[in-house]
């Protein structure tokens, strides 16, 4: 496989971004004398630097998760990688005097980053495919886009680490629990605020489905005031943010999260790549477009976000 380097030269040169174009209208295949544009285990191309930018930001406009986290990116580490995150320590030392002995021997959390292969199909009727007025860029960069972002918040909400990211709910992995309650209530919501650690809150967010914000929208103290602040959709000064990957209020089940997401760490490994499947759907005069992305993410500090709880019965 190609060194990242070597495919950027590639994906970056207009020759390439043209070839890779017309490949996506089957006029030709000239975009395979591009070796580094190719991507041998997938049997795709490589999308253009340019367009995989813009597709990357897309991806980041239609997901909740992405805007939220903190994305890096290790594309030419191999299939697993190590990373840490430790705490930071800083101490006042007088002029000339040496610095403070920190015992850190124990404060790195090392994991191992995989890459998770995420894949998906979008079909195309011919009359538009062979079009070369048609612009098919920004139509598979669209349908992408969405569908990336759909596939990648179900996987950060809920990923079981298994061919996929561990996801902020997952029971080891995950958010810690900061409530357990057996009926939603304004007090519960409180008490999930004051279980972060001040350090993540000044950066926080509640993450909810839309059905739990409605039952949040609706709680009141005892003097009447809502919970909820719908002049900037905030709860107890931090922002409300709608994901519809995180579950209902059930038994059993997570339907609030709370905290610092930017501990939240998706590492990207590899640029999007795209393959045409031409005789697949042919009797369907449709023509096929698998796109390719490989990532990992997790918690990297799971008391950076906690859950409430609802209680199983």
């Amino acid at each position: 496989m190609s060194n990242y380097k070597d495919i950027l030269a590639t994906t970056e040169l207009n020759d390439y971004k043209r070839q890779f174009v017309n490949a996506m209208h089957l006029r030709s295949n000239d975009v395979a004398n591009y070796r580094d544009g190719y991507n041998a285990l997938e049997g795709a191309y490589y999308v253009p630097a340019e367009s995989e930018k813009a597709l990357r930001k897309a991806i980041a406009d239609k997901g909740v998760i992405r805007a939220l986290s903190t994305t890096l990116t290790n594309y030419d580490g191999g299939a697993k990688i190590w990373a840490a995150e430790s705490e930071d320590r800083f101490a006042f030392v007088p002029e000339g005097g040496s610095l403070p002995s920190f015992d850190v021997a124990d404060d790195f959390t090392r994991f191992a980053v995989e890459r998770h292969k995420l894949a998906g199909l979008v079909k195309l009727a011919s009359e538009f495919a062979y079009d070369v007025n048609f612009d098919i860029e920004k139509y598979l960069r669209n349908r992408m886009a969405k569908s990336f972002a759909l596939a990648e918040d179900a996987a950060f909400i809920s990923g079981t680490g298994i061919s996929e990211p561990f996801g902020l709910l997952h029971e080891t992995e995950g958010a810690e629990t900061g409530v357990t309650t057996a009926e939603l209530s304004y007090d519960d919501c409180i008490d999930l605020f004051f279980s972060v650690k001040p350090e993540y809150r000044s950066e926080a967010v509640w993450l909810m489905n839309d059905r739990t914000a409605l039952t949040l929208r609706k709680l009141k103290d005892e003097d009447g005031n809502y919970l909820w602040n719908s002049a900037n959709d905030t709860i107890l000064g931090r922002p409300v943010r709608i994901c519809n990957e995180t579950p209902d209020i059930a038994s059993g089940a997570k339907p609030v999260l709370f905290g610092d997401l930017g501990y939240y760490w998706i590492v990207d490994r590899s640029p999007i790549s795209v393959k045409t499947l031409k005789e697949r759907f042919a009797k369907n005069d449709q023509i096929g477009y698998v796109g390719f992305e490989f990532l990992d993410a997790r918690l990297v500090r799971t008391d950076a976000v906690k859950a409430l709880a609802i209680s199983a019965e």
